[in-house]
C-alpha cells in the first residue's frame, strides 16, 4: 500500500476549542464524531471520571443549549465558527457537594464555576458570606497567611467580591482586603482542596445555588413567572424573587413530565393532585427544560440508590486518597513545623552570633578604650610627675615668699604703727590748726570791725576836715584884713599829720592782716599735703596687708 493510499485512508476532521473556567483547549475531531465522543475526549484529557456532572454548552441565537451526547456533532444546530468554540461547564450540581465529589479536579471545576456564578451575580449571596467566601478563596490560592509574604496590596489585582457589594457598602479596597485577611488568617493549615470544599459546603446552602431559571407563563400572553429546575426538583418563582420559590415539585413527587410545543407539563404523583402546565417562549426552552429535568431526576434517583461498582469503586480511591493526603499533609503539617523550628533555632543561633559578635566587638572597642585610657593615664601620670615636682618647686618660692611676707608684715606692722602714731599728730595738728584757724578768724573779724571803725572815724575825720575847711574860708571871705595863712597852715598841718598817723596804722594793720592770712593759707596747704602723702602711705599699706592675707 502506498503513502498516497494512507493519506487517503485517514478521516476528516474539524477544530473544536473546549473552553473551561480557566483554561482553553483544542481538539481535532473526526466529522463522524457524536457529542459523547468528544466529550469523552475532553474528560479524558481533564483527568475527570465524574462525567454526569458536566456537559458542553455553546451559545446560538442567544440562546444556551447543551451538546446532544447520542447525536453527531456536527449535525446539531452549532455555531459555524473555525474552531467551534464549546464550554466544558457543570450541567447538574449535587445535593451534598462532600459526599458527591469525589474527585480533587471535580471539587476544583464546580468550585471555579460556582465563585464565577457568585462574582457575576448570577447567585446572590449576601455580603458576609462574600466575605467569607472570599477568604476561602484566598486561602485555596495562595495557602497558608504569612505576615511577611502576604504584604498588605497582595490582593489588589484579585478578583473577590461582587460588585454590587463593592457598591453597598463605601468601603475602600483597602478596607475589604482587611477584612478578608482578617478571615484568612484563621484559615492556616487548611489545604487547597478542603478550602474548595469548604468554600462549596457554604455556597451550597444558597437559595440561587445550582438553579436553572426559565421565563414561563400560565397563559398563552403573559410571561410573569419563572421555572426553576435543580437537584431536588421543579419550583415557581415570581418574576421579581428567585429566592422563595410560589410552589415547589421534588422529583419523587412528580409523576411525569411532557411537552407539546409550547406548552410543557408537569403531572404530580397524586393522580388527584392538580395538573401544572405553563407555557414558554420557544419550543427550544421546553425541550432544554426537558432535557435539565431528566438528567437531575436522573440523578436525584441514582443517589438513593446502592451505588454502582465504578461508584463504589471510585468513593473507595476517593476515601484513600483522602486518607493519604491527610496523612502527607500531617507529614508536611510536621515537616513544616520542624522547619519553621529549625528556622526559628537558626534565627535564635544567627541573633545570638550577631549578638556575641557585637560583644566582641563592644569588648574590642573596650579594650581599645582601655589601651588608649591606660596610654592617656600614663601620659596624665608624668604630667602630674611634672606638675607635682613644679609645685613642689612653687611651694618651696612660696614658703620663701612667706617668709619674706611674714618680714614685710612685721615691717608693715611696724610702719602702721607709725604710721597710725604720725595720723593721731596730724589729727592733733588738724585740730591745733582749726582751733587756730577759729582764733585767726575771730581775730580777723574783730580786725575787721576795727578796720571798719578805723574807716568810719576816717570818713568822719575827712567830713569834719572838709566842714572845717568851707567855715575857714567864710571866715576868710567874711575877714579879709585877718590874715589866717599861718593858722590855716597851722591847723592843716595839725590835720594832715593826724590823718597821715591814722593812715599809717591803719595800712600796716592791713598789711599785717594779708600777711597772717597768707601764713595761714601757706600752713593749710603744706597741712594738706602732709594729709595726701599720709593717705597715700596708708593706703599702701592696706594693699600690702592684703596681699600678705592672699597669700
Amino acid at each position: 500500500m502506498s503513502i498516497r493510499g494512507l493519506k487517503k485512508k485517514q478521516p476528516k476532521t474539524f477544530k473544536v476549542k473546549i473552553i473551561t473556567v480557566d483554561a482553553e483547549m483544542e481538539f481535532s475531531c473526526e466529522m463522524k464524531w457524536k457529542g459523547k465522543d468528544l466529550f469523552d475526549l475532553v474528560c479524558r484529557a481533564l483527568g475527570l471520571r465524574e462525567t454526569w456532572f458536566f456537559g458542553l454548552q455553546y451559545t446560538i441565537k442567544g440562546m444556551c443549549t447543551w451538546l446532544k451526547m447520542d447525536k453527531k456533532v456536527l449535525d446539531q444546530e452549532i455555531p459555524k465558527d473555525d474552531p467551534i468554540s464549546f464550554h466544558f461547564l457543570a450541567k447538574f450540581y449535587p445535593e451534598k457537594v462532600e459526599e458527591e465529589l469525589l474527585q480533587e479536579i471535580t471539587q476544583h471545576l464546580f468550585f471555579l464555576q460556582v465563585k464565577k456564578q457568585i462574582l457575576d451575580e448570577e447567585i446572590y449571596c449576601s455580603p458576609e458570606a462574600t466575605v467569607l467566601l472570599a477568604s476561602y478563596a484566598v486561602q485555596a490560592k495562595y495557602g497558608d497567611y504569612d505576615p511577611n509574604f502576604h504584604e498588605p496590596g497582595f490582593l489588589a489585582h484579585d478578583e473577590l467580591l461582587p460588585k454590587r457589594v463593592l457598591r453597598q457598602y463605601q468601603l475602600t479596597a483597602e478596607m475589604w482586603e482587611e477584612k478578608i485577611t482578617a478571615w484568612y488568617a484563621e484559615h492556616r493549615g487548611i489545604a487547597r482542596d478542603e478550602a474548595e470544599m469548604n468554600y462549596l459546603k457554604i455556597a451550597q446552602d444558597l437559595e440561587m445555588y445550582g438553579v436553572n431559571y426559565f421565563p414561563i407563563a400560565q397563559n398563552k400572553n403573559h410571561t410573569d413567572l419563572l421555572l426553576g429546575v435543580d437537584a431536588k426538583g421543579i419550583h415557581i418563582y415570581s418574576i421579581n424573587n428567585r429566592f422563595s420559590p410560589n410552589k415547589s415539585f421534588e422529583w419523587s413527587a412528580i409523576r411525569n413530565i411532557s411537552y407539546s410545543e409550547k406548552e410543557l407539563t408537569i403531572k404530580p404523583l397524586d393522580k388527584k393532585a392538580e395538573v401544572f402546565k405553563f407555557f414558554s417562549s420557544q419550543l427550544k426552552v421546553n425541550k432544554l427544560i426537558l432535557q435539565l429535568c431528566i438528567g437531575n431526576h436522573d440523578l436525584f434517583m441514582r443517589r438513593r440508590k446502592v451505588d454502582s461498582i465504578e461508584i463504589q469503586q471510585m468513593k473507595a480511591q476517593a476515601r484513600e486518597e483522602k486518607a493519604r493526603k491527610k496523612m502527607e499533609n500531617q507529614r508536611l503539617a510536621r515537616e513544616k513545623q520542624l522547619r519553621e523550628e529549625a528556622e526559628r533555632a537558626k534565627e535564635e543561633l544567627e541573633r545570638r552570633l550577631f549578638q556575641l559578635e557585637d560583644e566582641a566587638r563592644q569588648a574590642n572597642e573596650a579594650l581599645l578604650r582601655s589601651q588608649e585610657a591606660a596610654e592617656l593615664l600614663a601620659e596624665k601620670a608624668q604630667i602630674a610627675e611634672e606638675e607635682a615636682k613644679l609645685l613642689a618647686q612653687n611651694a618651696a618660692e612660696a614658703e620663701q615668699e612667706r617668709q619674706r611676707l611674714e618680714i614685710t608684715a612685721l615691717k608693715t606692722k611696724e610702719e602702721k604703727r607709725l604710721m597710725e602714731q604720725k595720723m593721731r599728730e596730724a589729727e592733733l595738728i588738724a585740730v591745733k590748726l582749726v582751733k587756730e584757724s577759729d582764733r585767726r578768724a575771730k581775730e580777723a573779724e574783730h580786725l575787721k570791725q576795727d578796720l571798719h571803725e578805723a574807716r568810719e572815724a576816717e570818713r568822719k575825720v575827712k567830713q569834719k576836715l572838709l566842714d572845717i575847711t568851707r567855715l575857714n574860708y567864710a571866715h576868710m571871705v567874711n575877714y579879709p584884713q585877718y590874715s589866717p595863712a599861718d593858722t590855716r597852715d597851722t591847723n592843716f598841718d595839725k590835720g594832715s599829720i593826724k590823718l597821715d598817723l591814722k593812715d599809717i596804722d591803719l595800712k600796716r594793720l592791713s598789711f599785717e592782716i594779708e600777711r597772717e592770712r597768707l601764713d595761714y593759707l601757706e600752713k593749710s596747704r603744706r597741712f594738706e599735703d602732709r594729709l595726701k602723702e599720709l593717705k597715700s602711705e596708708i593706703h599702701a599699706l592696706k594693699l600690702e596687708e592684703k596681699q600678705s592675707g592672699l597669700y
